[in-house]
């Protein structure tokens, strides 16, 4: 960072979250060739933004080298993210780091990974929305919106009107650009309605990358996105 930004200045990388693609080791598995064929396939299929997400890693020199394949795969037609781990991010040159709210500050992660790095940041409730206005994020994913059996979250899912709220108070911290998406229990059944809640896009997981073919899904999912985002904006 250089001596004269902030460290606490709010992002300014562009960010599209239309279709967020979480590649967990959970669902996707662990074998470093599968991830970088499914992140391939993603992309070729509309995606937008990649995240490799280990909730637990029991080997980070494993996880470092399936980043680096999933990387290699995409070969910078999309970012490519990491979940929570500043540390592989900056060891893989990842284009940055998705944190949850018991994560590295995201002011301390901007001073490891610099400038140029994408930040983004879960927010669970409206009291933390407030806090955007002071933090160095490009973009935000607001959640868990429904039920999702990819992820042990001890929170009851916010809903459609909850997403709403918190969406409406983050805008409020930190105006109308930045990119809000919303994740959990997200499919083609209701990408619609999230969007007309007011997400920018949708992070997903096994509606992606649950079965195949993983192109074709992301198509249908992208233009279900892309459609119900035009009907909004001609709504206005």
């Amino acid at each position: 960072m250089p001596a004269s930004a902030s460290a606490a200045s709010p992002g300014s990388r562009a960010v599209d979250l239309r279709l967020y693609g979480l590649l967990d080791v959970g669902v996707c598995g662990a074998d470093g060739t599968r991830l970088a064929q499914l992140a391939a396939e993603a992309v070729a299929g509309g995606c937008t933004l990649l995240q490799y997400r280990e909730k637990d890693v029991p080997d980070a020199r494993a996880a470092l080298a399936r980043i680096r394949a999933i990387r290699e795969a995409v070969r910078g037609r999309v970012p490519v993210l990491v979940n929570d781990r500043v540390d592989l991010a900056l060891a893989a040159a990842a284009d940055g780091v998705h944190l949850g709210q018991g994560d590295l500050h995201p002011a301390d992660a901007r001073r490891l990974l610099g400038e140029g790095a994408i930040i983004g940041l879960t927010l669970k409730k409206p009291a933390q929305a407030d806090e955007l206005y002071r933090l160095p994020v490009d973009y935000a994913c607001i959640g868990g919106v429904f039920a999702t059996t990819s992820k042990d979250n001890p929170d009851p899912p916010v809903g459609l009107e909850g997403f709403a709220s918190i969406a409406f108070r983050a805008r409020l911290a930190r105006g109308a650009g930045l990119p809000l998406g919303a994740i959990a229990g997200i499919g083609l059944e209701n990408a619609a309605a999230v969007i007309a809640a007011g997400a920018d896009g949708i992070a997903v997981i096994t509606a992606l990358f649950g079965a195949e073919p993983v192109r074709q899904r992301a198509r249908e999912l992208r233009a279900r996105i892309d459609a119900a985002l035009a009907e909004r904006a001609g709504a206005r």
